[in-house]
């Protein structure tokens, strides 16, 4: 035992001052620059409401085999822990006994136990029985995240969007150098296996927690629209399906929805495909046509056109109108009411077969070919064909005048229509309003002109009687109503199955338009006289036996938005304020006035006065009155002079 001790003696004396100075440089040299993130910044609605926070989250494990955790403090212990764990986690204490009890028996030091805990829970949790002796003692392992959340819900879920290891997607992806902030950083030194402290009191480097972003998203009008798009995707079983609202004098985005539907039936904002997806509109470019057509002067509204009986041939391909038999002979403007495709196939092949390269230019002019340039990423690339390309055939001109052959997103497509309304000004969509940061307003995003002028204000006057007409009278005429006034076009487009191909390269199916998978849209702005919103609605592939056609299945949607929109904001209403003279009404004024100042306790005489003037002074002096009739008072119960007595009534005859 002597020799046992001394040998002690001797290393402690030789670690402390022989290599000490070994020790100690070693110890100085394990030191790490440890990084202090910042905190992220909040996404708002207009309003203020939060879209988007960042939230701190708690992954809890257990080191089951813990050497500082006793066999007898363990089977003390473990029921009271398993039932508390029941309790927060559910399920059965049973269960959780035996997890940990087979954790322990495997020495597993690493027992997960539940993720995703808020801070309440986690603070609960550090309490229960062993847990609350800490991760040595005890063998609690709480490991701390960030994780973004979205205190609404599903609310523009896809257009927020995220930055994180799947990519930066949406709002958050696209101003994430202004959302993320400044990460700081301090200095560490190791003072155990895989323990650090502080070296200093105070950081190297203090983080800048990022800065707030203010949407232009309308959390009312939102509900609206998203609510209104679910119940149709339903009524329908859709695919999938979008619908965005547009402030049309600020192109701000009031509303944005994009769902696609799963396996089971349900639905959930899976892609943003109101900016993504590029695909042809069908009969909503209609309007791109004819504005063409009528800034060349090449026709006008009123024009005759010979639809004939519903089918006209184009080489060796038939355009088809829907109507059995045919619209025969109607004007120009009557054909975009009532979407003939025939129609406008002839207006535009009359017009332009022989140079289908000013059709394009005409196209083009009006920035149809180009991308909105959204600050979100994945915005679709519009196609406009020109003749000059290898895939441009000789029905592509007549095809492209209905809408086939081209391709558009919806905010696109939508962007043009709100130029429309805009009285030919076309405005970039806004979806970010302001940067903050601590409530300080940073920076403002103003409205970005793209076109101060798509066309002449006289073919944008002409077009805008003809969409009013659409809801008037036309294909959607199912959607009108007195109460107020809306304008736009239906769309209902064939879905076209691309091409599949064997390893080989041979194809082995598809390359056609199906006659079973549909695109239904509407698009347009209201009120039709003073456009406030623009909207549009693009559902992809309803179920064909329910309907499939634009005005049964979009169009419905446009009118749900438009009316609750228009129905919750208030109207203003100028008056020119002034005086009225009557000597009348101050006659009787100056009756009622004399009356209800002399008479405080005794009866008035009331007859011939207006019935509303007698009961108002002898309410106020105390009676109470019943009368039948209307008009002035002929007759009172209760004569003039006699004492008044609290809560007498009195009875009054109007005539």
């Amino acid at each position: 035992m002597l020799v046992f001790f001394v040998s002690i003696i001797f290393k402690i004396f030789n670690i402390q001052f022989s290599e000490g100075d070994k020790y100690r440089s070693l110890s100085a040299n394990e030191v790490k620059r440890d990084t202090i993130h910042a905190n992220r910044g909040n996404v708002y609605a207009e309003d203020g409401s939060l879209l988007a926070t960042s939230v701190t989250k708690y992954e809890i494990r257990m080191d089951a085999a813990s050497p500082n955790i006793s066999d007898d403090l363990f089977k003390k212990n473990i029921d009271s822990l398993s039932i508390e764990l029941a309790k927060m986690l559910g399920n059965t204490p049973k269960h959780f006994k035996n997890k940990i009890k087979r954790a322990r028996k495997n020495k597993n030091r690493y027992l997960f136990i539940a993720r995703g805990l808020g801070y309440n829970d986690y603070l609960k949790m550090k309490s229960f029985p062993i847990f609350r002796r800490g991760l040595h003692r005890g063998g609690f392992i709480a490991e701390q995240s960030t994780v973004r959340e979205h205190p609404l819900g599903k609310v523009a879920e896809r257009t927020i969007g995220y930055d994180d290891y799947r990519g930066r997607v949406g709002i958050e992806g696209a101003f994430s150098k202004y959302l993320k902030g400044t990460s700081g950083w301090r200095m560490k030194q190791k003072i155990a296996k895989d323990l650090y402290k502080p070296i200093n009191d105070d950081n190297e480097v203090e983080p800048k927690d990022g800065q707030d972003v203010v949407t232009t998203i309308d959390v009312n009008i939102q509900d609206i629209a998203s609510t209104a798009l679910m119940e149709q995707m339903h009524k329908f079983e859709a695919e999938h399906g979008s619908v965005v609202v547009m402030e049309t004098k600020t192109g701000e985005i009031k509303a944005i929805s994009n769902l696609a539907r799963t396996s089971k039936g349900n639905y959930y904002e899976k892609r943003n495909y109101a900016v993504y997806e590029s695909h042809e509109p069908g009969s909503t470019f209609k309007l791109m046509s004819l504005v063409v057509a009528l800034e060349d002067q090449v026709i006008d509204t009123g024009q005759v056109v010979n639809t004939g009986n519903g089918v006209y041939k184009v080489y060796n391909s038939n355009v088809i109108d829907s109507h059995a038999g045919g619209f025969g002979k109607i004007s120009v403007a009557k054909t975009f009411e009532v979407s003939s495709n025939i129609g406008i196939v002839k207006v535009i092949q009359e017009h332009y077969k022989n140079n289908p390269k000013k059709f394009v230019d005409g196209l083009t002019k009006m920035r149809l070919d180009k991308q909105i340039g959204l600050e979100i990423k994945g915005e679709g690339k519009p196609k406009i064909r020109k003749p000059s390309d290898k895939d441009w055939s000789r029905i592509s001109l007549q095809w492209m005048a209905w809408g086939y052959g081209v391709s558009l997103t919806p905010l696109q497509t939508l962007t043009f229509y709100n130029a429309i309304a805009n009285n030919g000004e076309m405005v970039k969509p806004q979806f970010i309003k302001e940067l903050r940061d601590q409530n300080a307003v940073v920076e403002t995003f103003d409205r970005t002109v793209l076109e101060d002028e798509i066309c002449s204000q006289e073919t944008i006057d002409k077009v805008k009687v003809m969409m009013e007409n659409v809801v008037k009278r036309g294909t959607a005429k199912n959607i009108y109503t007195s109460n107020f006034s809306m304008a736009g076009k239906t769309g209902t487009a064939k879905k076209w199955i691309p091409i599949e191909r064997d390893a080989n390269g041979k194809k082995i199916g598809g390359g056609y338009y199906s006659n079973q998978k549909y695109i239904s849209s509407f698009v347009g702005y209201f009120p039709a006289d003073e456009p406030k919103y623009s909207c549009i609605v693009v559902i992809h592939e309803p179920l064909k036996s329910k309907g499939y056609y634009g005005a049964t299945v979009a169009a419905p949607v446009f009118k749900k938005i438009a009316q609750k929109i228009y129905t919750d904001t208030p109207s203003e209403i100028e008056m020119e304020s002034g005086t009225v003279n009557s000597e009348k009404l101050d006659n009787k004024f100056e009756k009622y006035f004399e009356v209800s100042e002399k008479y405080i306790t005794i009866v008035p005489n009331v007859v011939g006065m207006p019935g509303m003037d007698a009961i108002s002074i002898l309410e106020n002096l105390g009676l109470n009155v019943k009368y039948k009739g209307t008009g002035v008072v002929k007759k009172q119960s209760i004569k003039n002079g006699e004492k008044i007595k609290k809560g007498n009534t009195i009875y009054l005859d109007l005539l």
